[in-house]
């Protein structure tokens, strides 16, 4: 098949096909939206709003961000853990990743070594520390912080690595996140449903067997490394998976013409002859994350470049590539300035694969950043950006 037709496979699983809300998205709308990604990434950074709201933006518009949260709490219908990164999945979940939590035990023992000196005794006083007066975060749990070493950007104090110790062997879960978006602690048995603690426990076969299956599905057409990467898997376990899959026909192989790469294509996978519309990416958006199936199927090459120096950055900070009519037509840097009120617009640029106009372009996206700047609830949108494109974009803004 060709790039296009690829696109909009993977396009169309990953939701951009389906009918948008006809009015206030509702938690039908969100559990649709999970079921589409069969995953939500987190992530701390705030610079424009945090992570895990922006694909949800992108595929439903304008949505009340506590309705989405309330999915974790107080409805319990997504849990946290550590699914592609810190993610959200669906509750129905949690037995397909306990394997990983197993696997925790010994691999994220380094924590405890490393962190407060192998003091199991500690560990299990955090426990009991939660067993008694939980729900907790980890400042809660050790207000002195002990044993953080200042300066270091990544230090945990002695309570956090108890604590994430027990997080990620599954003796303790999210109960949500609070205002400082620290996670609240508390045991697992009285954070997850018990119709699904009660639920068996896949051997780690059918597990990874399973989660392969889900990445599948949200691909629509992947890569052998795009679909053991949703969900972080790795080795013999996850290969013997994957051809279990094609065995069993839920896999099919697959030809995109100008890549070199096998492609496995979901049984089930949508192929719609057009998507059009526009959206947002964030850099933690599944269409996008996994960088090198961005340069294969848009022939674009993007990279977060939080992490870089600032004279190093190409693009700027916090960039979302905006989608337009299945093609990536251009990319901006964002910020939320809550001070001033205003969507920052730091830098943008048209891409050089788009076929669109670049007026057409540059009024689609002043819309669309426009509801994202009403969503947020800024009073408008302001390009300091200095580019030729930019400039372009400048004289298209539409109020929110």
């Amino acid at each position: 098949m060709s790039k296009a037709a690829a696109r909009r496979i993977a396009l169309a699983a990953q939701g951009f096909a389906d009918r948008p809300p006809g009015g206030t998205p509702t938690a039908r709308h969100f559990r649709r939206a999970y079921d589409r990604m069969g995953v939500l990434q987190i992530d701390s950074v705030n610079v424009l709003t945090r992570a895990h709201y922006l694909p949800v933006f992108a595929r439903l518009g304008t949505y009340d961000r506590g309705a989405l949260d309330a999915l974790e709490y107080p409805k319990r219908a997504v849990f946290e853990y550590w699914a592609h990164m810190a993610s959200y999945s669906p509750i129905e979940h949690h037995p397909l990743l306990r394997w990983r939590m197993e696997a925790a035990r010994e691999r994220s023992w380094k924590l405890i070594e490393d962190g407060v000196r192998g003091r199991q005794s500690y560990v299990e006083d955090v426990r009991a520390m939660v067993v008694e007066r939980g729900p907790l975060t980890a400042s809660q749990i050790a207000p002195d912080r002990p044993g953080k070493e200042r300066g270091q950007m990544w230090s945990w104090h002695d309570g956090k690595v108890a604590i994430e110790y027990l997080f990620r062997t599954g003796e303790v879960s999210s109960v949500r996140r609070n205002s400082q978006f620290e996670r609240v602690y508390d045991l697992t048995e009285r954070v997850i449903p018990q119709p699904i603690l009660a639920q068996p426990t896949p051997d780690i076969a059918g597990a990874q067997r399973e989660l392969l299956a889900i990445a599948a599905r949200a691909h629509g057409i992947g890569t052998t490394r795009d679909l053991k990467d949703y969900f972080r898997l790795r080795g013999k376990v996850a290969d013997q998976a994957l051809r279990d899959l094609v065995e069993d026909g839920v896999l099919v192989p697959a030809t995109v013409r100008g890549s070199e790469q096998k492609w496995w294509l979901h049984r089930d996978a949508r192929r719609p002859r057009a998507i059009p519309g526009d959206a947002l990416l964030s850099p933690f958006d599944p269409v996008i994350w996994e960088r090198s199936r961005t340069d294969q199927l848009w022939d674009t090459h993007y990279r977060i470049e939080i992490y870089t120096p600032k004279h190093k950055r190409v693009h700027g900070y916090y960039v979302l590539m905006f989608l337009l009519d299945e093609q990536l037509a251009a990319r901006v840097d964002l910020k939320a300035d809550r001070r001033a009120g205003a969507l920052l617009v730091q830098g943008a640029s048209l891409e050089q694969t788009t076929t669109h106009p670049e007026g057409y372009v540059a009024e689609r996206l002043a819309a669309r950043l426009g509801a994202m700047a009403a969503w947020l609830g800024l009073d408008g949108v302001r390009v300091e950006a200095q580019s030729p494109f930019a400039r372009v974009l400048a004289g298209s803004r539409v109020s929110p």
